[in-house]
């Protein structure tokens, strides 16, 4: 025989995940989603509550469907448009900021306070996360 080195091919690491899975998502996400919801909740009231009838149909439709689709656009995991991170945080809070100021108009404010905080604090914590 020749004298080769005796080369074993090494074993393949085994996957993280499987494949076409995703990772769990962490409680921060979920608050996150959370306070998609409550905006997006927040809007149709909005809508429907300050306006009269021929508009608020409109602003009540309108108003969660465009706040929807910023979010779809901008911010979403699997967002449509990739963009940097800092503009993807600025929609965000223009969305957290667009629900407080609608509690605020209906009278509301200690809601429209407290939600504020809360968004942007799990909005922060989820901005560092996704930048680390």
């Amino acid at each position: 025989m020749s004298e080769l080195p005796n080369v074993r091919p090494a074993n393949p690491e085994a996957p993280q995940q499987a494949a076409g899975t995703r990772r769990a998502l962490s409680a921060v996400e979920l608050l996150a989603f959370a306070c998609l919801l409550f905006a997006v909740a927040t809007f149709a009231i909005w809508g429907f509550a300050a306006w009269d009838f021929p508009l608020n149909l409109v602003a009540g439709i309108g108003a969660p469907v465009a706040a929807i689709l910023l979010w779809a656009l901008f911010v979403s995991p699997r967002a449509v448009l990739v963009v940097h991170p800092f503009v993807r945080a600025l929609v965000e809070l223009f969305v957290y900021a667009s629900a407080t100021i609608a509690w605020w108009s209906m009278g509301q404010a200690w809601i429209g306070l407290v939600f504020g905080v809360i968004a942007v604090t799990c909005g922060v914590i989820a901005g560092r996360r996704r930048l680390s």
